[in-house]
């Protein structure tokens, strides 16, 4: 589905999550500040995980639209921390509550996994593995295959899932939500990866003026968080 309202930015995003290339998300100066690396799960080489560690720094997370997290089994990793903790209490006052998150109302997080035909499941030829099989795992469920997430998947592991809300950016507006949004609007497979840019002189969050900065540099779109919100409306209602 095409819209010619789109702009130039949300057009150039849209293409490069086609073609499998990288893009970049700030999600608001008013939730986390932060900026993410985005490029889809299937297209995901160990060159991109070395390029996302090295220049991103933060975690590197698969993103699953939340239709399909469901029809995997994909749990809130809080859920299960709160089932187990009626019957482990020091696990009580660790887990996330509503009010916790100063930026939003919940965490997104799910479970971390590593594919079966991984050994340790760190280095970058094996995360990039993982990422690629859950962007199969992804599609195959959206065509209405049987599959067995277990069967493929184990955890713990090195490649955190993170499970987005089900009607995306109505209900969060993380990155998590925003790149799926992108991935609808590409028709592309809702299995994105993401990864914080920190800041190598501070520790901190790469500022968006930096962001922005290095992505002219590498000629790669870079997106702000109402960009998408406006588009995906759009999209909505085409």
């Amino acid at each position: 589905m095409t819209n010619e309202n789109y702009t130039d930015n949300i057009k150039n995003a849209i293409k490069a999550a086609q073609n499998g290339e990288m893009f970049f998300i700030y999600d608001s100066d008013s939730r986390e500040g932060e900026t993410d690396f985005v490029i889809t799960a299937s297209s995901v080489t160990p060159d991109d995980v070395r390029w996302m560690r090295r220049d991103g720094g933060g975690l590197i997370c698969v993103v699953i639209d939340g239709e399909n997290s469901q029809k995997l089994g994909l749990p809130f990793i809080s859920d299960v921390l709160r089932d187990e903790a009626r019957s482990n209490p020091a696990l009580g006052n660790t887990v996330e509550k509503g009010g916790d998150l100063a930026y939003d109302n919940r965490s997104s997080f799910s479970i971390w996994v590593n594919h079966r035909k991984t050994r340790t499941g760190i280095p970058d030829n094996d995360r990039a593995l993982t990422i690629n099989e859950l962007s199969n795992i992804t599609e195959k469920c959206m065509k209405g295959e049987d599959v067995s997430f277990g069967s493929e998947f184990r955890t713990p592991g090195h490649v955190a899932l993170l499970r987005a809300a089900d009607r995306l950016v109505h209900d969060r507006k993380g990155q998590t939500e925003l790149s799926i949004a992108i991935a609808k609007m590409a028709d592309v497979t809702p299995a994105m990866v993401v990864c914080e840019m920190l800041d190598d002189s501070n520790g901190r969050a790469l500022s968006k003026e930096d962001a922005k900065e290095y992505a002219k540099l590498h000629n790669l779109v870079f997106l702000e968080g109402q960009e998408i919100v406006d588009a995906y409306e759009q999209w909505e209602q085409a």
